[in-house]
C-alpha cells in the first residue's frame, strides 16, 4: 500500500531535516510513537516534537547563549500545528 500525499511529503521533509542536522529519536516503542528531533548550530538550539499528523506537533527555536539562564533560554520562535506545517516551517524558514 502506498503512502498518502501528506505522509509522503512529511517523509521527504523529515529527510531534509536530517540532512540539515536534526537528530531524531522515538520517545516510546512502536511505529506510531512520538518523535523528537534536536539540532544544535552556532547560534540556535532547535527542537521538533511530532506526535502524528494532527495539531499535536510543535517546534521551538532558542538562541544559543554562553550565559547560564535560570529556567532555560527564552524561546525565540515557536510553531504549533500538524506535522506538515511544523516540518515545513522548520525546514524552510529556520536557517542555521
Amino acid at each position: 500500500m502506498s503512502d498518502s500525499h501528506d505522509v509522503a511529503a512529511a517523509k521527504r521533509l523529515l529527510d531534509v531535516a536530517r540532512d540539515t542536522g536534526f537528530a531524531f529519536e522515538r520517545l516510546a516503542e512502536g511505529p506510531d510513537a512520538p518523535v523528537v528531533g534536536v539540532r544544535e548550530s552556532v547560534g540556535w538550539h532547535d527542537e521538533i516534537y511530532l506526535a502524528g499528523f494532527s495539531d499535536s506537533c510543535t517546534a521551538i527555536r532558542r538562541r544559543r547563549c554562553s550565559l547560564i539562564v535560570p529556567g532555560g533560554l527564552p524561546v525565540a520562535e515557536r510553531v504549533n500545528g500538524d506535522a506538515l506545517t511544523v516540518l515545513h516551517t522548520v525546514v524552510c524558514d529556520w536557517t542555521t
